[in-house]
Order: structure tokens, then C-alpha cells, then sequence
């Protein structure tokens, strides 16, 4: 059983900790790995690795700093198959999306790297005669890249090429659930000679330690976070101890709103597609359905039908599943739990609610349920697992009041072939995406950013690339 080794200025390197942590595959229950649960120690010896390399790697032409990132992207490429099935085992996801979270991963690299020779200042207009402003972008610094365990390659590709393009050295600590991809990924990085050692460092162990020591340390410059509103808070708190800026995409509770003008077939597919994508574990996902009465019978029919359809199994085996376990015995219990309370406060199960019968492995079947009070914790909370409750409506705007009730603000949708319907809720909805007539999941070059308790910042495009700058404004006096 292989240990995996940290990477600290450009050297494999054992923890301080003498502790380590299982990895698990979450459809047999096998240990297939183990990481060292690191040490503030650790945090301080890679962050100053960054710190170190910061300077050399900042002024490094912007060019040459983009060909690296466009290489990284060609290195995942050509060891496709192998991020695939590493992936596939020790996150749980069925062979379809496995494969397109590496092509997500590659494309990453490749658009970023095309940004190293976009990244503009400006020339602002003096009050005073024989000046000029020159305002200035410049790299904030070291990142401290905390990466989840959902979407551990195509997040650690958010991170990583952002970082490097922009002239930001990395520390990056990736899931204890899973470890694995980032390992392999660190590989190349080890590879690659003209990366300067230091520029990129991977430690490994618990998120309440390293997320702290990374958060609080004064040399770190951002923090850029994905994970859940509790561990969010806790960054924040440890940030603001140096005043230190975070960047956090946190937690979803995607409205789906469908109209009675809705194509229901259509809906069917894309509200399938965004409830179960992950095995329902993606903070994008359709976490509700507001749908109009007049239509409610027949979608849900309609719906159960789909998820019906859906063949649950070890993907790693049966490359046809779309569908796999969640990634660990206590998120299968959190969901049955939540799943449960609602039965009891009344809802009714249209199909699912029972684990899949299975040696091994957290398998849940895909659920719906109606009848749902709309102040039910299924509701107002987080699922994080292959279970939609469905709510019925009479006026669009009661949908839209109660797609808003929440303290999240990250992805949403409507269905509806009605373009001033469709309007009406793109510009009454408080989320950072909202979704017409498609599945929820984002584009590189938009935005990916959420309102209230899903965050703070934002990733992808222009302005994700914006959050690892910092302006620099000079006033240059010339004599005439």
C-alpha cells in the first residue's frame, strides 16, 4: 500500500506527521491509497518554498509562463486514461463524467495559458500637466489552493493554471478523500524542468489543520477555497487574522423552476442531468424543482421515469452506470437521514429512497420526493446526494419567491419556451448562474461565481483571472 510523499520545493519530501490517512474507493470500500495527515510544520516549509520562488516566477515573461500552463494541459492529455480511471476510483463517478472532468481539466490549461498575454493595465487621463497614471496589474502572490473532493481534477486545474499564469506561486492541498489525481498530476509537475522549484507544492492531510495554517499564515496572499459554507467560514476567520484575501466558492441549493409553457421532455433531460450529475454531489446541482401546477402530473411522471433509467453501479465495472456511490459511508448516511426526516414530515417517495442492495460500496437509489413542506431542511439545506424534492406552484412569481428563500446564492434554471417568462426569472432570481433550457454546469471563459453563503470572488474567464491580481496605480511626472 503506497504512501504518497508531499512536494515541496521541487523535491518529494516526507511529512513531519507520523500519521497517515486511508483513501477510499467508495464503491468497493477498499483502501487504495493512504497520505501523511500533515502539520503547520508542513504549511510553513511549503509556503515559504512558494514565497521564495515568487519573486523569479512573477517576473518571469508572461509568455513563457503561459507555454508551461498550455504543456501541463498537453501532459494531463497524454495521460488521459490513467487521470480517468484514478479518478473513477477513488471519487466514485460513473465513466462518462470521469472522462469529461479530465477533458474539462485539459481545456483549463489550455485557455488559461492563452491568457498570459491578456492580462491588461490601464492609462488614466492626469488632473495635473506632464503626468501621466499607469495602473498596473501584477500578481497577488502566493495562493493557498484548497481543492474538494468532488471535482478534485477540473477544480485543481481552476486553481493551479489560474495561479501559475497570472505569476502566482501555489501551495495546493488537495481532498483527503481524494488525494490520488493530484498526486499523479504532481508527477508532471515534477517532470517539467522549467518549472522552477517552488512555484508549485502539494501537501497533503486534513482540512481543519492545513486550511488553517494556509489561511493564517502571513505569506500567503489568497486563499481560494472550494468546499462547504462551514469550512468557508473557518478560512475566513483564520484569514482575518493577517488580513489575508479568500477567494471561496461554497455551497448550492439550486432552484429548477418549470413553467407550464416548459418543453417537459427537455426539462426531464437537463433537470436529470443537473440532479444526478456527480451522483448528485456538485454544488451546482438541481437541488429543488418549483414546478406549475397545471404541469406537475406530468412531469413527475415523466421525471420518475428518467431517474428510473438511470443504472446505478461501480463504474470502474461497468462503464454503461451513470451513476455511482457517494464518496463516503457518512455522506450516504447525511443524505438518508435528511431523506427521512422529510417522509416523516409528509413527503412521499415518487421513486428511489432506498439504498442500492450492493455487497459494498454507498450506493443510493435516485430519489424523488413530492408533497414537500417548502420549510423542510431538504429544502433550506444542502442534499450533497442523489435526492430532489419537488414543490408545485400556481403564480411564476410564488416560484420565484421561494427559488430566492435561501441563504445560498450559486446556480439556478427555468424551463419554459416563453421568452418573457423566461426574462422575468433570469432578472428577478438572486444567483450568480442562472440556466435557460439546460443543464447547470459552466462554460471556461463565463464566470463562475455565487451571491450570500456560495461564496465570495469568482473563477473562470476574465474576471476569475481578476481575483489573482492586484492593481498597482502610477503617478509619473515628466518634464516637459
Amino acid at each position: 500500500m503506497q504512501t504518497h510523499p508531499m512536494y515541496i520545493n521541487g523535491k518529494y519530501v516526507e511529512s513531519t506527521a507520523t500519521e497517515t490517512i486511508d483513501v477510499l474507493n467508495p464503491a468497493t470500500e477498499e483502501v487504495i491509497s493512504k497520505i501523511a495527515s500533515g502539520t503547520e510544520e508542513d504549511v510553513n516549509k511549503a509556503v515559504k518554498a512558494a514565497s521564495d520562488a515568487q519573486y523569479g516566477w512573477e517576473h518571469t515573461p508572461a509568455i513563457e509562463r503561459g507555454e508551461i500552463v498550455r504543456k501541463l494541459g498537453e501532459k494531463i492529455e497524454e495521460n488521459k486514461s490513467k487521470f480517468v480511471d484514478l479518478l473513477q476510483e477513488e471519487q466514485g463517478k460513473d465513466y462518462d463524467l470521469a472522462n469529461g472532468e479530465i477533458d474539462m481539466a485539459i481545456d483549463y490549461f489550455k485557455y488559461m495559458s492563452g491568457w498570459a498575454r491578456r492580462i491588461e493595465g490601464d492609462i488614466i487621463p492626469s488632473d495635473r500637466p506632464n503626468e501621466n497614471i499607469f495602473l498596473y496589474k501584477k500578481p497577488i502572490g502566493v495562493i493557498g489552493g484548497i481543492v474538494p473532493w468532488n471535482f478534485p481534477m477540473f477544480i485543481l486545474a481552476r486553481k493551479v493554471a489560474t495561479a501559475l499564469v497570472t505569476g502566482c506561486t501555489i501551495v495546493l492541498k488537495p481532498s483527503q478523500k481524494t488525494p490520488n489525481t493530484a498526486v499523479e498530476f504532481t508527477k508532471l509537475i515534477d517532470e517539467m524542468e522549467d518549472i522552477p522549484a517552488g512555484v508549485y507544492n502539494l501537501i497533503t492531510g486534513k482540512g481543519s489543520t492545513l486550511g488553517n495554517a494556509l489561511a493564517s499564515h502571513p505569506d500567503v496572499a489568497m486563499v481560494s477555497m472550494t468546499g462547504s459554507v462551514n469550512a468557508g467560514t473557518k478560512v475566513m476567520e483564520a484569514a482575518a487574522q493577517s488580513i489575508t484575501k479568500v477567494n471561496l466558492e461554497l455551497g448550492g441549493k439550486a432552484p429548477a423552476i418549470v413553467t407550464k409553457n416548459a418543453d417537459l421532455d427537455l426539462a426531464v433531460e437537463h433537470i436529470t442531468t443537473s440532479r444526478l450529475a456527480n451522483n448528485g454531489q456538485a454544488c451546482t446541482n438541481a437541488e429543488r424543482i418549483y414546478v406549475q401546477e397545471d404541469v406537475a402530473e406530468a412531469f413527475t411522471q415523466k421525471l420518475k421515469e428518467s431517474f428510473e433509467s438511470i443504472k446505478v453501479d461501480n463504474p470502474r465495472e461497468n462503464k454503461q452506470a451513470g451513476m455511482g456511490p457517494l464518496v463516503s459511508k457518512e455522506r450516504l448516511e447525511s443524505v438518508e437521514e435528511m431523506m427521512q426526516t422529510a417522509i416523516k414530515e409528509g413527503a412521499e417517495v415518487v421513486t428511489g429512497g432506498e439504498r442500492v442492495k450492493k455487497e459494498k460500496g454507498f450506493f443510493l437509489q435516485p430519489t424523488i420526493l413530492k408533497n414537500v413542506k417548502h420549510d423542510s431542511e431538504i429544502i433550506k439545506e444542502e442534499i450533497f446526494g442523489p435526492v430532489v424534492p419537488i414543490v408545485t406552484y400556481n403564480e411564476l412569481d410564488d416560484a420565484i419567491q421561494m427559488g430566492n428563500d435561501t441563504e445560498y446564492g450559486l446556480s439556478s434554471s427555468v424551463y419554459t419556451d416563453n421568452v418573457h417568462e423566461a426574462m422575468h426569472v433570469v432578472n428577478h432570481l438572486k444567483f450568480g448562474e442562472t440556466y435557460v433550457n439546460r443543464e447547470n454546469f459552466e462554460a471556461v471563459q463565463g464566470y463562475h461565481a455565487g451571491m450570500r453563503k456560495s461564496g465570495l470572488g469568482g473563477t473562470d474567464g476574465k474576471h476569475g483571472v481578476e481575483d489573482f491580481l492586484v492593481t498597482q496605480v502610477v503617478y509619473m511626472q515628466y518634464k516637459q
